[in-house]
């Protein structure tokens, strides 16, 4: 890949690499309401455009192409994830992130602390199976939270159900992290990746392709107008994606007239493992179970008393949520009942107004869109992230059996393969979510007694659970 001005990139220690914020410095300074992109990994502090020098060499790197050919526009957490997975195959790319990214030694891992107000993601068993798979997993596991058992119930009816990991003969449904530390290793990692370029507080203004190669345009804080080219771009640039945008390819919008609020918060009982999924008269409300300072989350002897709250309510309503921990706190309660112990106390919360979109492209010739930027989704069952790291997963694939074959790896024909191929997963993710939420939403007492009993259904009969247990966990798209 080859830049039109003379930008430096300097090589940084692996004590000098920045870090997507840790749990403390990054959600302390948040505001209740963020954009998208403080959610994926961090925000901003100072410019830099940096390549870590590693410590170990990457066996990969022999293999590694001799130019590079990839370009990533949006380094939140997919496109983060997909820069690695790249490297993992040996294939070389460059990343581009418009917020700056701050600085902090690796070193300072060495003291975790945890805090009462930071956003977390629930990660299935394919997406952990990934993250092993590029040799992160190790590093993310002490923040990780396993999921051994899902409760499903509405406030005030008789359906129920419950999975739980011995029924399904599974080690656990997946892992629960707190965003700021996913985004933090992920950073440090692509930092100290040789095959990884990444350039930070650059803003995209342009995109452009011919038969031949992908172009953008973007600007830094130090130089206007900087080009770079490459064989195949991708977008993850997140919901309002620029590369979208500047490629005029529109999307397909539903606004659910609904605000997620979502943070932290502690209970007297201890979690033991277990994701509660509630429908109550205030909204859909998911509680899941997060580590501790005093332990790691996985250790039997040692009890977790924080969890995740993901809160959907109608839009207009969220304020008063974000305002009054009393208020917050008691709502909960009504809601769960003593099913989590009590609510004792919150910490800050955001607030996200929920849209589903989707783009009616996901590939333009030589440029792919990927993430957010292709699919924004409702998240009361917990498949956005998920359904990004399979398509992530699928195209790093792809791309390197086209290096591997000696083929153009920004083939129009293999990439609208690519797309084709992820269509039924994406569409049944897509349906999926949206029956949770208008099934459990819908007013009408006749839906209402149809959930239940279908609720009881998939108790009851054989072989419903594991069907859609293997779909949750992403094993089965």
């Amino acid at each position: 890949m080859k830049s039109k001005t003379s930008t430096t990139i300097a090589k940084a220690s692996s004590t000098q690499a920045a870090t997507a914020a840790s749990s403390s410095a990054y959600n302390q300074q948040q505001p209740k309401a963020q954009t998208e992109q403080a959610t994926q990994a961090v925000n901003t502090t100072q410019a830099s455009q940096t390549v870590a020098t590693p410590t170990t060499e990457p066996k990969t790197i022999s293999q590694a192409v001799s130019e590079q050919k990839v370009l990533i526009v949006g380094g939140g957490h997919v496109g983060l994830s997909f820069a690695l997975l790249l490297a993992n195959e040996g294939i070389a790319s460059t990343l581009l992130e418009k917020n700056t990214y701050p600085k902090i030694s690796p070193k300072d891992d060495a003291q975790r602390t945890h805090y009462l107000d930071s956003r977390n993601t629930a990660l299935s068993r394919r997406t952990v199976q990934i993250y092993q798979e590029i040799g992160l997993w190790d590093e993310l596991q002490s923040h990780a939270c396993r999921i051994d058992a899902v409760q499903i119930s509405e406030q005030g009816s008789f359906g129920k159900a419950q999975l739980t990991k011995e029924e399904e003969n599974v080690e656990s449904f997946g892992q629960v992290m707190e965003n700021a530390w996913l985004g933090r290793k992920l950073l440090l990692a692509v930092q100290q990746n040789p095959l990884i370029t990444l350039i930070d507080g650059a803003s995209v203004t342009e995109v452009t392709q011919t038969p031949a190669s992908a172009s953008i345009v973007y600007d830094t804080d130090s130089a206007k107008q900087q080009t770079l080219s490459a064989d195949v771009l991708v977008a993850c640039d997140g919901r309002d994606s620029t590369v979208r945008n500047l490629l005029n390819i529109g999307t397909k919008d539903y606004d659910y007239g609904q605000s997620a609020i979502v943070g932290v918060v502690q209970t007297d009982k201890p979690h033991e493992h277990i994701a509660i999924e509630r429908f109550s008269p205030a909204g859909p409300l998911a509680v899941l179970p997060l580590t501790d300072a005093d332990g790691d989350g996985n250790n039997p002897t040692q009890a977790g008393y924080r969890r995740s709250v993901v809160w959907v309510c109608k839009s207009g309503e969220e304020q008063q949520y974000l305002d009054d921990d009393d208020l917050f706190l008691a709502t909960l309660q009504k809601a769960f009942g003593q099913r989590a112990g009590r609510f004792i106390k919150a910490g800050r919360r955001g607030a996200y107004p929920l849209t589903r979109v989707l783009a009616k492209q996901q590939v333009d010739g030589r440029i792919v869109i990927m993430g957010n930027a292709a699919h924004t989704l409702h998240p009361v069952a917990g498949q956005g992230f998920n359904l990004c790291m399979r398509d992530a997963h699928v195209l790093a694939k792809m791309l390197a059996n086209q290096v591997h074959r000696g083929g153009d790896i920004g083939d129009a024909q293999m990439l609208k393969k690519y797309e084709q191929a992820r269509q039924t997963d994406q569409k049944r993710v897509i349906r999926f979510c949206d029956a949770v939420v208008l099934g459990f939403t819908h007013p009408n007492p006749a839906v209402k007694l149809a959930r239940n009993v279908a609720l009881l259904a998939f108790d009851k009969l054989p072989h419903v659970k594991p069907l859609v247990a293997t779909y949750a966990m992403g094993l089965k798209s």
